[in-house]
């Protein structure tokens, strides 16, 4: 079956067709940015869901993480959290499970209308019992069982090599490794002495990837996990083994896109994000955060916010959710729920935010206009969370001004004097 990549090389595949529609893009322009690898569209063959397109041309995307751990194995409480998070308008979901019943909990997540992605390492370790006893025929076996059940994406930490590796111990960084995939992948190296399978059986990875037709993520197993250690240089020797695979990667006919870093400050966002476009040929590229401080626990969904909307202003094409609970416990249905609303906030202010002219985005013209006609009901329909708005409109009373100003309402006291101005200036 010849990959997506290769149909557009041809023509314009109903599933391009459909993407360029739904983003409002020519659908040729579309099929050239897939053949280029500069657009992805995550569908196995093997599920029916709704489609998504992450890149070039497209609004910037929102993924949530859900799954479960060691401590909390409760299948209905991620499913809850799965269904907040698309009631909240979560573009697609990924399942991160490490604990209880894995294969029931991905067909769960497999059961929802979106791409769905996962990271096969964190099976395969829970079938080896450790990660040293994870070995390159467990990991590809694993990839295919994912591959087979419907998965659109993977992340899969092939940047991580021993030549990165070595960057660890000649320049030290507070936090080594803080992407549990990552550190999983220096165990394996560290304690079998042998290189990373993903990075030296690539080519296998790849032909596995086209078999299935599902999109590579290429993950970021050397971000900083502090702001203290983001200029040490494993991030970078990563970027650059990366930007190599990511190649090779669109050779083979293989959509992928790149996984970008955690903790970064905020005047290197731009630097970071460019730098990753450059060396990928400017691949899709999914971020986690990057968030901007490291002390404030509990609002991380706010710092990650905050930088997640800096980057997709200059270029980052997909957001990785960030709940308050990060850093401190697994998530729970109010945790996703924020953390989805403020990623989607963020992926629309770096929308309207990438040209000189966006902020005249028509949705943000009508709020104005219905704010200044103090029309609320249209003011809830424009807004990204109405139904949240209209609660803490309400919660005063039916007024036809905000119960902060009442009767001393600027809006209200000033729309007579300029109607009249415009008035007399149309007689």
């Amino acid at each position: 079956m010849p990959s997506l990549i290769h149909e557009c090389l041809a023509g314009i595949p109903s599933v391009v067709d459909t993407v360029a529609r739904m983003e409002g893009i020519n659908p040729r322009a579309a099929a050239r940015s897939v053949a280029r690898g500069r657009l992805v569209i995550p569908a196995n063959p093997r599920r029916t869901h709704r489609h998504c397109g992450i890149g070039e041309g497209c609004r910037v995307k929102v993924n949530v993480n859900i799954g479960t751990s060691g401590e909390r194995c409760d299948i209905s409480l991620e499913e809850a959290k799965a269904r907040a998070a698309l009631k909240n308008n979560a573009d697609t979901l990924m399942d991160l499970s490490t604990g209880g019943d894995l294969a029931a909990m991905r067909k769960m997540v497999l059961s929802m209308d979106v791409p769905v992605g996962t990271v096969p390492i964190y099976e395969a370790v829970r079938r080896a019992g450790n990660a040293a006893d994870v070995d390159s025929d467990l990991l590809f076996s694993v990839i295919r069982d994912h591959c087979r059940d419907g998965v659109d994406f993977l992340t899969l930490h092939c940047g991580v090599n021993r030549e990165v590796l070595s960057t660890l111990y000649s320049d030290p960084r507070i936090m080594p490794v803080v992407s549990r995939g990552g550190a999983f992948h220096v165990a394996m190296m560290v304690q079998r002495d042998e290189e990373n399978p993903l990075y030296a059986e690539f080519d296998y990875l790849l032909e596995i990837l086209a078999e299935f037709g599902v999109v590579a993520s290429l993950g970021d197993g050397m971000r900083p996990g502090c702001l203290q250690d983001a200029e040490r240089h494993a991030k970078t020797m990563e970027y650059l083994n990366l930007g190599r695979l990511a190649n090779r990667a669109l050779d083979a006919g293989v959509q992928r896109m790149i996984e970008g870093p955690g903790h970064i400050p905020l005047p290197q966002v731009e630097y970071n994000i460019k730098v990753i476009k450059e060396i990928t040929n400017d691949a899709p590229l999914y971020l986690l955060g990057p968030l901007v401080t490291d002390i404030a626990p509990g609002y991380d969904h706010l710092v990650s916010a905050i930088g997640g909307a800096n980057a997709a202003m200059h270029g980052a094409d997909f957001l990785c959710m960030v709940s308050p609970s990060e850093h401190l416990a697994l998530p729970d249905v109010q945790d996703i729920i924020e953390g989805t609303r403020t990623a989607r906030i963020a992926a629309h202010i770096g929308d309207i935010s990438r040209t000189r002219e966006g902020y005249k985005h028509p949705r943000e013209r009508q709020m104005a206009e219905a704010r200044r006609q103090l029309d609320w009901n249209s003011q809830f329909s424009f807004a990204l969370f109405g139904d949240h708005a209209r609660s803490i409109h309400t919660r005063d009373g039916d007024l036809d001004t905000c119960s902060m100003c009442g009767d001393l309402c600027a809006v209200k006291m000033v729309r007579g004097i300029f109607g009249r101005e415009q008035g007399e200036k149309k007689e």
